[in-house]
């Protein structure tokens, strides 16, 4: 489907939306009704197309940006492309699916790490928070993981939701894959008590830190 204009994706778009599944989106902060499975057949139809993902994502359509990140070239973007995109991003989607399949395959993911944990801006500092996360699974040479728990310690109790959430995020990680750290990491989880009462569907983990921890140390030892 090389060569398919931006106006025949929106069109296509419009076409699958769906009322009642935007309801449901609306409730959670995305303003689009496109179920996420026929959008991914979509992308795959296109396959990757850079230029067109950059012409879909410059429409401030929240499923056409969806869409874009889905058939763009992670590697491609330039740092500071990155940068304005996310602070673009006006829905939590859009944020998290930019911030996780692109971003964090992006060479430039260390440096915009570091600039954005420490960016005023809540939203922004989440995608910092995000990309720290990701380091302390997977890459934590090098992380003042003491350090980290000092700021989540001093800043989450207060945090805006979307930056509590990875902040809270990042706790459980250092707590699952750092048993030196697991007791802090749990302690300050039980002081802080974020999350501690949200709703939990059956045979879901909860993402009280204290709890998800536990719960996957124990598996991971099962």
């Amino acid at each position: 489907m090389a060569g398919t204009t931006v106006a025949e994706v929106l069109a296509e778009l419009a076409a699958l939306e769906d009322p009642k599944i935007r309801l449901v989106n609306e409730k959670h902060g995305d303003d689009h009704g496109v179920n996420l499975s026929k959008l991914r057949a979509v992308a795959k139809q296109l396959k990757t197309q850079q230029e067109l993902a950059r012409q879909l994502w410059e429409t401030d359509d929240t499923a056409a940006r969806l869409l874009a990140i889905l058939i763009c070239r992670p590697k491609a973007f330039e740092r500071d492309e990155l940068d304005v995109m996310v602070r673009e991003a006006r829905t939590a989607k859009v944020h998290d699916w930019l911030v996780n399949y692109v971003v964090k395959k992006n060479p430039h993911s260390e440096e915009l790490r570091l600039a954005w944990s420490a960016d005023p801006d809540p939203a922004v500092a989440s995608a910092g928070w995000a990309l720290t996360t990701e380091r302390v699974a997977k890459d934590p040479e090098g992380l003042d993981l003491p350090g980290l728990l000092d700021v989540i310690e001093a800043e989450m109790k207060d945090a805006p939701d979307r930056l509590q959430w990875a902040m809270n995020h990042c706790l459980a990680q250092i707590g699952i894959e750092h048993a030196a750290h697991r007791a802090r990491a749990i302690d300050i989880g039980e002081r802080l008590e974020v999350l501690k009462d949200y709703p939990t569907p059956p045979n879901c983990t909860s993402p009280f830190a204290p709890i998800w921890i536990t719960e996957v140390v124990r598996r991971q030892q099962d």
